[in-house]
């Protein structure tokens, strides 16, 4: 769907006065981060509204060099867009015929990878973490027993996508994977931080949640997202919720052997889906199966259908009759298991209203090929401390510093990721051109490495 202004209203609650909005017209996070002025919806009344601050503002760091882009709308800021910004953004981008790039993070690194590409590529990014990859990022030797680890390790990673998607002038989307019914605590969780974050700043510490009901019934995916839709559009939080069954593995989830049929929903459930959701708010995406696997397969083996999306929003279409949105695409989809994807099915599946296609088996290959390649290169160099081909007394710690085969890794993962950006027609999306080469960096005449 095109996300409107007659979406549900939200009352939203902030220190001792209670002001109210409609969830797509939150204006959180504005470009100029001054005070945020709601728009009344037809079932409530704006009353005071929120100052807003930037991250940079809250830690006394360095100020953000860019306030807001050229080619997007104003609300979309550098940094994690919430509310009405990234509402704004996500309809830029069906209507002008891109996707944005969704990458699985694990680490620290990972992120500024992304943060990094994505300035390179003049573009907006969504980075999300998995229940699995918030664990790790939170650090195996940390107990997680009520999905303590993974709550603690998705919002610390937040707080980093936050406090450097400013500094590296990039509209980010925060988000979170695949959430099947067991996992459903850790998204509490996160929605809770959410909502002690909107407190104080005045916009939902996350963009938006995945919620994975496939494999249950269909009346109950609906119901448990339409509950779920309710709590989160309060807040400005987007439901990404997935219809039919991603193939393959990730994460620990194992749809290898899934029934063929599953892999493909049906224009009946995706018109189900959408008449149910609507009425609540309509922030809300569909991860629809067209056929999607998670992994990378040999050629063949993967038959994606994309003109099931088409399909889907003809029939929605005809259901609505004269109410059908303008571009006639009432729901927008999101892309699973996009790498090993072929540029055709991509793009044929962005024509039928995708706006967010998921990675994470292309970059983690490329993050290990940095890893592999550095390694191979200075392989003599990293078997001792000390002793290289350059002599028996030669230290080695530069080449064995982690930093060295960590930055090769981030290095690949930008170049992979701008493989990304293109397929999906994402590029010079914000209109500020080359990014600029970063300055007072470590190098070799410092004692670096070239990489």
């Amino acid at each position: 769907m095109k996300f409107a202004s007659s979406a549900a209203a939200a009352l939203l609650l902030a220190s001792a006065n209670a002001f109210v909005v409609p969830s797509v017209q939150s204006g959180l996070g504005a470009a100029n981060t001054a005070a945020f002025r709601p728009r009344a919806d037809v079932r409530t009344a704006a009353r005071t509204p929120l100052a807003m601050t930037t991250v940079a503002d809250d830690l006394g760091i360095p100020e953000p060099k860019l306030q807001s882009y050229p080619n997007l709308p104003a609300s979309v800021h550098p940094g994690v867009n919430t509310g009405q910004a990234m509402v704004d953004l996500l309809n830029h981008a069906k209507e002008n015929g891109y996707a944005i790039p969704a990458v699985n993070c694990v680490s620290s690194s990972g992120i500024n990878a992304c943060l990094e590409a994505a300035r390179k590529n003049d573009a907006p990014i969504i980075i999300q973490f998995s229940s699995g990859g918030s664990q790790f990022y939170a650090g195996k030797g940390l107990d997680n027993t009520d999905f303590r680890a993974a709550i603690a390790g998705a919002v610390s990673g937040a707080f980093h996508v936050r406090t450097l998607a400013e500094q590296y002038g990039v509209p980010v989307i925060l988000h979170t994977d695949h959430c099947a019914k067991k996992l459903l605590p850790w998204i509490d969780g996160l929605i809770a931080a959410s909502d002690r974050y909107f407190e104080s700043h005045g916009e939902p510490l996350f963009s938006s949640h995945m919620i994975d009901l496939s494999e249950e019934p269909i009346e109950e995916n609906i119901e448990i997202c339409k509950d779920y839709l309710g709590r989160m559009a309060k807040i400005g939080l987007l439901l990404e919720m997935e219809l039919g069954i991603t193939g393959g593995e990730e994460d620990g989830v194992d749809n290898t052997d899934v029934a063929q049929e599953d892999l493909y929903s049906k224009p009946e459930e995706i018109n189900q889906v959408y008449e149910e959701l609507m009425p609540i708010s309509d922030m809300f995406t569909v991860a629809a199966a067209f056929g999607n696997v998670h992994g990378v397969y040999s050629p063949g083996n993967v038959k994606l259908e994309p003109k099931i999306l088409t399909r889907a929003q003809a029939y929605i279409n005809e259901k609505l009759g004269d109410k059908a949105p303008e571009g006639k695409k009432p729901v927008s989809f999101v892309f699973h298991g996009g790498s090993g994807s072929s540029v055709d099915d991509i793009r044929e599946a962005i024509d039928y209203g995708v706006i967010k296609m998921n990675i994470d088996t292309d970059t983690q290959w490329s993050y290990w090929e940095g890893i592999k390649e550095f390694e191979s290169k200075y392989h003599d160099y990293l078997q001792t401390q000390i002793g290289n081909p350059e002599g028996a007394d030669k230290p080695n710690k530069k080449y064995y510093d982690p930093r060295e085969c960590m930055r090769a890794a981030e290095v690949k993962t930008v170049e992979r990721l701008e493989q990304s950006f293109a397929d999906l027609r994402c590029q010079q999306i914000c209109g500020l051109g080359d990014a600029d080469e970063a300055e007072n960096v470590l190098g070799p005449r410092r004692g670096g490495l070239p990489v």
